[in-house]
């Protein structure tokens, strides 16, 4: 029953919401022309007509393609990057300030760069958001590393092992959990930042479908993609979540 209970107050949450969104658009506080059009009414209707047309999976797949892309380039690089930060700590000492400096530069500001290097298209989509996800995944897998305890690593060493299989059995496996939460992370800016990336001339994608869509006036289809924006953004970090409570352990 208390199961039952909790989510029944996830779905009246969702309700509320929509009934505050509906009212907004009545009492016409988006503007006394658009707000009909903004109403999550309007917007279920373009959903719906962007579904049987196709336009929904033509803009939804290039947009999930580039993200796990570029998410896929940052695990190759970040988490072996991590791992080090956090078990040699003449590595953490050399990289803390260069990591600490990067990381806080917007991503957006490398938009020129990135169009100047690669041109426009996919790859400079991907470039930018391998750039948000990569310090998430680096930073909390370096904690998961640097916070196991010296009396495992000790032990290890105690009966043989070298530096290469500390790492490998003991504090790999040990900063798991710290990766999955770096990825969650990784997966939620990279989500966030992909719309204004998508606006570098891609012919595709949920963020030059809102472009579109400001463009033809076609403002309950712009309602409607951010709702899909946020419907795809919130499965993909329940995926995460369920990650993180599947391969979490406790001490």
């Amino acid at each position: 029953m208390a199961l039952i209970a909790d989510r029944l107050y996830y779905v009246l949450g969702v309700i509320v919401f929509l009934a505050v969104w509906q009212a907004a658009s009545v009492f016409k506080l988006f503007g006394s022309e658009f707000s009909e059009s903004f109403s999550p009414v309007a917007a279920m209707l373009a959903l719906i007509e962007m579904i049987k047309n196709g336009e929904l999976v033509h803009h939804a797949l290039p947009s999930l393609r580039r993200v796990l892309i570029s998410l896929s380039f940052a695990v190759v690089v970040a988490l072996p990057v991590g791992v080090l930060v956090g078990y040699f700590k003449r590595i953490e000492q050399m990289t803390y300030v260069v990591f600490q400096f990067m990381r806080m530069i917007s991503p957006l500001a490398w938009m020129p760069i990135a169009i100047i290097i690669f041109g426009v298209g996919d790859v400079s989509v991907v470039f930018l958001l391998w750039l948000v996800a990569i310090w998430p995944l680096i930073l909390n897998t370096s904690h998961g590393a640097g916070r196991v305890s010296p009396l495992w690593v000790n032990m290890s060493r105690t009966m043989g092992a070298r530096d290469a299989g500390i790492l490998r059995k003991v504090i790999i496996p040990a900063a798991v959990p710290d990766m999955l939460t770096g990825l969650r992370l990784a997966v939620g800016v990279s989500w966030i930042i992909l719309v204004p990336a998508e606006m570098l001339g891609v012919p595709d994608g949920l963020g030059y479908f809102i472009l579109d869509t400001r463009d033809r006036f076609r403002y309950d289809q712009l309602m409607a993609t951010i709702m899909v924006i946020g419907m795809i953004g919130y499965l993909l970090d329940s995926v995460n979540r369920w990650l993180i409570h599947k391969f979490s352990w406790k001490i």
